[in-house]
């Protein structure tokens, strides 16, 4: 059993990167691409919705199956037969929008992993060191400068948009601090370039996230760029440029949340403490009903602040459990409580 100080003290240190956020926000471009338009190919539009199909299929089953030309012509050998409209796009490209629960049921029906349009939002806090004593964070969008700082504007504009660009191909919903009052009154420069990662996720806590992406760039230098992620209350160093890191943090979170079309339904008794309200009630349902995994759960009991539940879900215990880990509920040591393996303890710290 725990002491009651050492409980308090992790209710503080997740706390710290796991805020009252909900579970996911949902991506409402998933399934539509724009993507190069090769006029003097034998079938341009045939191939541009080829190219579109397989951006489609990075967002929702991942790097593996996208990559494997062998399995996407088997599985959809027509892509035709999926899109539902497209259009002509800017600079010699085809708008196309494809019928997201078809690509699904293909997907699922061949036990291939699936993510969908419910993902995490995650933060990016980029420090970026252009030499010469000219160090800049990037803000979401660049406050009010004289016009003698335009350049820098354009310069952080740029890494901005090709940090945008990545999370749009994968999917991940993303944002950047405003860099207001607010925020720099908590975190500046050296925080994030010195790795002084909690005054960056104490001032992360106001924007209602609990996947945050902390950048170290030094264009031009020869230097690897040096990231950290933090998720789930977990903590994992990258290397590398925006490109490769964001989509690296892609194939972190579908890892997580993708579950594959074969997976078996599994029961889970969830036990979660700590629920003292209607409103902390609710949303302990909303979290459960929002786990795309989760296929059913029922009140079994409630006894005190503590309720029991009855869950049918698909990979089991342990991915639930890192589901509800990220949502914002937190584990509780307590085996003696449990009756069987799956079986799941929680605590609502809200």
């Amino acid at each position: 059993m725990q002491t009651l100080a050492g409980w308090c003290r992790r209710v503080i240190l997740l706390s710290l990167v796991l805020p009252a956020v909900a579970l996911a926000v949902e991506v409402p471009t998933l399934f539509t691409a724009e993507v190069p338009y090769e006029r003097d190919a034998r079938d341009p539009r045939g191939l541009a919705y080829r190219y579109a199909l397989t951006e489609i299929l990075q967002r929702v089953s991942g790097s593996e199956v996208a990559s494997d030309r062998q399995m996407v012509d088997e599985l959809f050998p027509d892509p035709a037969v999926y899109v539902m409209q497209f259009r002509p796009g800017a600079n010699n490209t085809l708008w196309v929008s494809f019928d997201g629960q078809a690509i699904e049921r293909t997907l699922r029906s061949a036990g291939q992993t699936y993510w969908g349009a419910d993902r995490p939002l995650t933060l990016v806090w980029v420090a970026v060191d252009w030499g010469q004593g000219r160090r800049e964070i990037v803000a979401a969008d660049d406050p009010e400068r004289r016009s003698a700082e335009s350049r820098s504007i354009d310069r952080n504009r740029r890494i901005r948009e090709r940090i945008l660009e990545v999370a749009d191909r994968r999917g991940l919903p993303l944002i950047f601090p405003l860099l207001d009052s607010t925020d720099l009154q908590g975190v500046d420069f050296a925080d994030i370039w010195g790795g002084f990662d909690e005054a960056v996720l104490e001032a992360s806590r106001r924007y209602s996230v609990n996947s945050i992406l902390i950048g170290r760039v030094r264009p031009g230098s020869g230097q690897r760029d040096r990231w950290t992620y933090h998720f789930g209350g977990g903590e994992t160093s990258l290397g590398g440029s925006p490109e490769s890191v964001l989509g690296r943090v892609a194939d972190m979170l579908a890892a997580e949340f993708a579950i594959a079309g074969d997976t078996p339904v599994e029961v889970i008794a969830l036990n979660v403490a700590g629920v003292t309200s209607i409103a902390a009630y609710g949303e302990v349902h909303r979290m459960l009903r929002d786990v795309p995994h989760v296929e059913n759960f029922a009140v079994t009991e409630v006894v005190g602040d503590r309720v029991s539940y009855r869950v049918e879900v698909r990979g089991g215990a342990a991915r639930l459990g890192r589901v509800l880990r990220f949502g914002g509920l937190i584990e509780q040591d307590e085996p003696e409580l449990l009756e069987s393996p799956a079986d799941l303890e929680y605590f609502y710290p809200r």
